[in-house]
């Protein structure tokens, strides 16, 4: 694995746009098109993923990430000709308009690749090819980055850290004897993802640690339970005035605070829902970390 320190990562071309590692902190936008988002903010109709597309754009999105199957614990699976059906049509639509990059959001073969050819520009793992390793092989074949997520569902981790570490290590291994060129690889340590509330905290605490691995950081904190957890803020825990409120809507304080400790500890990618709030909470934490 070469040995480039952190301010040495280089760059990774992504679509019309080229991320310098480093420099500042990008943007990752959500678009969810799966109607049983955890965050509530799930779209059904395409032109209303589109419109909240050209939104997050201009607000500040670096990227716009699309997913049609629900990732909240317990969700029910949906089949690929499914998620076909909500994510291909939007992803269409917005490629044609919109000229930032975009994402895939799916562990799916056959859904990354009807995606990349509707002129997606990069995929989103988030089982870091433990679902499905062919994933590699196609974004070597593509030459596009690809977003490599350490998964803990379905296991349990006394060492949170080292078990995260370990996992992304063996993905990056995976990612590169596939013919993943070493730029089109970015990390995420999976916040949420099989991990105790204490673990997700815990994960923000030590994030320095993978920059070991030399690749730039996705951070996903944005509206997950850990901070309802935290601020007392879980649906049966909501008094009646707010009850009405989706689950995400009162998260967005503990969100800003997340992401800004994230960027401290040394995140390059934050995927958010409030685009235009958390860009600048990034626009601030760069200042105090990276500097005007």
């Amino acid at each position: 694995m070469p040995d480039y320190k952190p301010s040495e990562r280089g760059s990774t071309r992504c679509g019309r746009s080229v991320f310098y590692w480093g420099k500042r902190t990008y943007i990752m936008g959500v678009i969810n098109v799966s109607p049983d988002s955890f965050s509530g903010d799930g779209l059904a109709d395409v032109e209303e993923a589109v419109a909240r597309a050209g939104r997050l754009a201009s607000e500040g999105a670096d990227i716009i990430d699309i997913g049609g199957e629900s990732t909240r614990p317990a969700s029910t699976p949906i089949s690929t000709d499914q998620e076909l059906r909500r994510v291909i049509p939007v992803a269409e639509k917005i490629a044609e308009q919109i000229s930032v990059p975009l994402s895939i959001d799916t562990y799916k073969l056959e859904v990354a690749r009807q995606a990349l050819d509707a002129g997606v520009n990069m995929i989103n793992d988030i089982w870091g090819f433990k679902k499905e390793p062919r994933l590699a092989e196609l974004a070597s074949k593509k030459g596009v980055p690809i977003v490599l997520m350490s998964n803990q569902r379905g296991s349990t981790c006394r060492d949170i850290m080292s078990a995260v570490i370990s996992d992304l290590r063996r993905a990056i291994e995976q990612a590169l004897d596939a013919g993943v060129t070493w730029e089109n690889i970015i990390i995420d340590p999976g916040i949420g993802f099989g991990k105790t509330q204490e673990q997700n905290l815990e994960v923000l605490q030590r994030l320095e640690e993978l920059q070991a691995l030399d690749r730039p950081i996705l951070v996903g904190s944005s509206r997950k339970s850990f901070i309802g957890w935290v601020l007392d803020l879980t649906p049966e825990q909501r008094s009646s005035e707010v009850a009405f409120v989706q689950p995400g809507d009162q998260r967005l304080e503990g969100t800003a605070a997340a992401i800004a400790i994230g960027i401290a500890k040394g995140a390059d990618i934050v995927r958010v829902h409030d685009v235009k709030e958390m860009a600048r909470v990034c626009k601030m934490s760069d200042a105090l970390v990276r500097g005007m």
